[in-house]
């Protein structure tokens, strides 16, 4: 994975703010073409490992409600490009046509299934496409809704750096704020609470790990990832 030269990011992100992640990044190009090999080479022996409970996972989802196996909204990684991520179905067909697009708990629109596919994380299993697809990558800033990337500018344009990678499957932002659906659960205007509360504590996280970016502190990550969804 190459960093773009300076003068070639999307406008946008071409502020003061971001400058300073910018340069941490360039240091580490080094590394940053590890975590590209990586993700390829994990992801494609993942993928061989876990065809067949997929398929189980994929023929369960069917059998709970109808609808499709996997559930496509679209979400903002590197520089700002949209794309459609994978995951397996976890609500109602639609659920995000019947509310917001953030999840609480005891949400009236997941599914069996779903509940317990999302207790392990196990409907995260498909984002391996995505990073073999070069959009996601293991470890990195969750991959946020288009509406809610809209408003960084708004609250804090630093958020903007954290474009200048993939979006990722887990990261230390996700192990802390593993929760997250609990401390949105009392929220009248979910979609409000998210962005003013929950979003910077996230965000303070997710420019840290930038700021101490390397290809082993990542490997690190990964291990914590596993030691907190086990304990769940």
């Amino acid at each position: 994975m190459l960093l773009k030269n300076w003068e070639d990011l999307p406008d946008f992100m071409r502020v003061d703010e971001v400058r300073p992640y910018y340069e941490v990044l360039k240091r580490h190009k080094g590394s940053l073409i590890l975590k590209r090999a990586f993700d390829v080479v994990a992801g494609s022996v993942l993928l061989v490992i876990l065809a067949i409970p997929m398929s189980v996972i994929a023929i369960e989802i069917k059998r709970d409600s109808p609808g499709p196996v996997f559930y496509r909204q679209e979400r903002v990684t590197t520089y700002g490009k949209k794309f459609k991520i994978h995951k397996f179905r976890t609500m109602v067909d639609g659920a995000d046509r019947k509310g917001s697009t953030v999840t609480v708990d005891h949400d009236s629109r997941i599914t069996n299934v779903g509940a317990k596919l999302r207790d392990k994380r196990l409907d995260e299993l498909p984002q391996l496409f995505d990073v073999l697809d070069g959009n996601m990558s293991f470890v990195g800033t969750r991959p946020e809704a288009v509406k809610y990337v809209k408003q960084y500018g708004k609250y804090n344009k630093a958020y903007y750096a954290t474009l200048l990678l993939p979006a990722g499957i887990t990261s230390e932002a996700s192990i802390k704020y593993k929760d997250e659906a609990r401390l949105l659960e009392e929220a009248d205007d979910v979609d409000l609470v998210y962005m003013r509360d929950v979003l910077p504590g996230k965000m303070k996280w997710n420019l840290e790990s930038i700021k101490k970016f390397s290809f082993l502190g990542e490997i690190g990550t990964m291990f914590k990832t596993v030691g907190a969804v086990s304990k769940e």
